[in-house]
């Protein structure tokens, strides 16, 4: 049983840690999400032929530029989020 102490530690707005960090799920802002579906979408626009399928999108908060991933999850800048395919599908269709 985890103690108060280090529950207050994973939810407390001061943890330095995303909340993925933790285990728990991430909460995306739309306009990021949005911005990830975009990428995804116009990199199969440009590459129809390619077969493998990334795990998800890199993406800056700042600015909303990113790119796909391929492989292990990356290791992220501070400003960067990391969207995973199964986010972004569901609103593509």
């Amino acid at each position: 049983m985890q103690s108060l102490q280090s529950l207050q530690s994973v939810s407390s707005p001061s943890s330095p840690l995303p909340p993925e960090a933790h285990g728990l799920p991430a909460v995306l802002d739309p306009a990021l999400l949005k911005a990830a579906r975009q990428i995804y979408r116009t990199f199969y626009e440009v590459h129809p032929e390619e077969m493998q399928r990334p795990i998800g999108v890199a993406i800056s908060r700042k600015t909303h530029r990113g790119k796909l991933i391929f492989g292990e999850r990356p290791v992220l800048l501070p400003s960067e989020r990391f969207v995973p395919l199964n986010q972004i599908e569901p609103g593509l269709h």
